[in-house]
Order: C-alpha cells, then sequence, then structure tokens
C-alpha cells in the first residue's frame, strides 16, 4: 500500500470519526502530494512522496519555532499534532547512535581511495551517508546528519 493510499483510507476513517484537525491535515498532505505528481506530470515515487512528507515536517518545525517566539503556543500545539500525524506515513526516523554508524561507514569508505578524508570532503561524505540511510530504509534530519558528519570529519 502506497502513501497515498493510506492517505486516502486514513482520510475516509477520520471522516467517519469526526476527527476534523486529523482530517484538515490529512487532505492537506494529500494536496502537496497531488500538486507535486501534478508538476512532474507523472507518479511520484515512494521516495519522492517521503520527501516531500519531510520537507511538510521541517515547514511545521520551522512553524513551531516562530509561534514559539511569538508567544502562540496554542498554534505551536497544533504544529506539533500535524507533525505526529505526517510522520505515521514515513520509515521510522533514525537515532543519532544508528546515524553516527552509517557516517563512520561512510567516511571508511571514502578512506579506501587512499588519503584520510577531512572537512573538505563533507560534500562526498554527506551524498554517501544519505544514500547508505535511505537504502536501509531509514530517515534521517538532515542538521543532525550533517553534524555527526563533521564531527567525525574533524577527527
Amino acid at each position: 500500500m502506497t502513501i497515498v493510499q493510506k492517505i486516502d483510507a486514513d482520510i475516509v476513517a477520520a471522516m467517519k470519526a469526526r476527527e476534523e484537525h486529523k482530517l484538515t491535515t490529512l487532505r492537506m498532505v494529500k494536496s502537496a502530494l497531488k500538486n507535486k505528481a501534478i508538476d512532474k506530470r507523472a507518479e511520484l515515487t515512494d521516495a519522492e512522496q517521503s520527501q516531500i512528507l519531510s520537507t511538510l515536517i521541517k515547514q511545521r518545525r520551522e512553524s513551531i519555532e516562530s509561534f514559539t517566539k511569538g508567544n502562540r503556543p496554542e498554534l505551536a500545539e497544533k504544529e506539533r499534532l500535524e507533525i505526529v500525524f505526517i510522520e505515521s506515513y514515513l520509515p521510522k526516523e533514525a537515532g543519532e547512535d544508528e546515524v553516527r554508524a552509517v557516517v563512520q561507514g561512510a567516511i571508511a569508505q571514502l578512506a579506501e581511495t587512499g588519503t584520510k578524508p577531512g572537512p573538505k570532503d563533507m560534500g562526498a561524505a554527506m551524498k554517501i551517508v544519505q544514500q547508505r540511510i535511505m537504502a536501509n530504509g531509514l530517515r534521517a534530519d538532515g542538521k543532525l546528519v550533517s553534524e555527526i558528519v563533521k564531527a567525525e570529519l574533524a577527527k
């Protein structure tokens, strides 16, 4: 079952249960996926769908930060609930230890070329790490990954 099919089924369930907030969130997610498919003029792959959901979560996190600074806790809480709904459609998020293991493996792969990777190899390391995380069926916060890669390359 694809992400869109799960969302469609959950929209029907939310309508029957009269869960207004969940319903509006799911409709917004479905709309974002549909708009991207229309822009692409083709069906979205699972990776593309996951990327769109990750973008939506990132937008919600930025909104939470803004609402918290603006002293609007009720709106920040609404955004937190939306993040929970959206995250349920994504693969599980990798923990810091899992990300660190992937990063160390990627750096070891870069070291096989003969030179010890340093901070200048950040881009290459990030590319390998992101590919490995996706291949493992995980997802990770880009900010966390970047911080760990920086720390590991600085060693």
